[in-house]
């Protein structure tokens, strides 16, 4: 089985689905309501569990109710959670909040993230399984630096994959490590133009770049292209890009070419964008995952 660590945040998504937004001052109610573990790195993790990988999450919730429920959840869709914190102290876990637009599926997020406090650095990582893959996705600093050195002193030395949405300053720590940098098409690398190679120019030696319901961009190794992404009634976007993350994770534990692992990962967050809720498409997901695993 292949193993995939993700490195970063996790929080307790309150999602709810509404006809519209709220303007100023207004109210409007709700016709379904979710509650589930979210976050980048989290969200990745769950995709990957549910693709038949080792998911192991490296994060930092503590012991309130909040993290008590997050880490159920992640637990029950098949994560391995580690947690910084040390048992029974406890750490602001961030919660979001969350509204899905019922016409469109589009997502509106408000969260504080990991700004809330500095996480303590990791103790564990000598006794967790060997990684064929991480994933960062830029948050926790001090997290990710431990990560990251003690990647340096693994033989071989497992694929970096790093999910950069936005901006962060820690990107400019992180980019020159990553084999492949996954990142979206609102990103931009300061005193660069091109997202493509300013990414490249900070050292990331794979691009990836995502576009929503547009092609997907590669570069790597001097060669780039696109990969079309399969057309879908979007019914809730939240959480896609997490998907797509996780499931290229998998994809390059497996060995596949980046071309390649772009096709599957497009397939997955397909999915996940045609279900309603956090984790109603995953049932489809862990079927195709055991019709496709060898006999």
């Amino acid at each position: 089985m292949r193993t995939c660590w993700f490195v970063g945040l996790t929080t307790l998504d309150v999602v709810h689905r509404a006809a519209g937004r709220p303007g100023r001052d207004e109210k409007v109610t709700a016709s379904r309501q979710d509650v589930a573990a979210g976050g980048p790195a989290a969200n990745a993790a769950v995709t990957a569990a549910a693709l038949g990988a080792r998911a192991v999450l490296v994060t930092a919730l503590g012991s309130s109710p909040v993290a008590q429920a997050a880490r159920a959840d992640l637990e029950a869709c098949g994560v391995e959670v580690h947690d910084v914190v040390a048992p029974g102290e406890d750490f602001p876990l961030a919660v979001s909040a969350v509204l899905v637009d019922d016409a469109t599926g589009e997502r509106s997020v408000v969260s504080a993230d990991a700004a809330l406090a500095e996480a303590p650095p990791p103790t564990f990582l000598r006794d967790l399984p060997a990684p064929d893959v991480v994933l960062f996705d830029g948050h926790h600093p001090v997290i990710a630096g431990a990560a990251v050195g003690h990647l340096e002193n693994r033989d071989p030395r497992p694929q970096v994959l790093l999910d950069a949405g936005r901006w962060r300053p820690l990107f400019a720590e992180l980019l020159p490590v990553a084999d492949v940098a996954a990142v979206s098409a609102r990103f931009t690398v300061p005193g660069h133009d091109d997202v493509v190679s300013g990414t490249h120019a900070l050292g990331a030696r794979g691009v990836v770049v995502t576009h929503g319901g547009g092609p997907v961009e590669w570069s790597t190794g001097g060669e780039a292209g696109t990969v079309a992404v399969p057309p879908v009634d979007a019914r809730d976007t939240l959480g896609a890009g997490d998907a797509f993350h996780g499931a290229l994770a998998v994809e390059l534990a497996d060995g596949a070419t980046l071309p390649v692992a772009c096709a599957a990962a497009n397939e997955v967050a397909s999915t996940r964008v045609a279900h309603v809720g956090p984790r109603a498409w995953l049932t489809e997901v862990r079927a195709e995952t055991r019709a496709e695993a060898p006999r």
